[in-house]
């Protein structure tokens, strides 16, 4: 025989059942062996020179006295 929870105990077991689904949910984007041998080569390419990065490169470090 099983006991009959109160109102207010279901809901916040049916919450708790709940949550853990939202943490793990995770997006699936499907691509061809092409279409993911070309983004993995991307990022393994070296960054292309540009002003922004060469002045974040160049800034002091935040966390270090000089």
């Amino acid at each position: 025989m099983k006991a009959k929870l109160p109102d207010k105990a279901r809901k916040s077991l049916s919450v708790a059942r709940i949550e853990p689904r939202e943490v793990l949910e995770r997006t699936l984007i499907t691509v061809t062996p092409a279409a993911y041998a070309q983004f993995d080569a991307q990022l393994d390419a070296p960054p292309k020179p540009n002003e922004r990065l060469r002045k974040t490169m160049n800034a002091p470090l935040p966390w270090k006295d000089e």
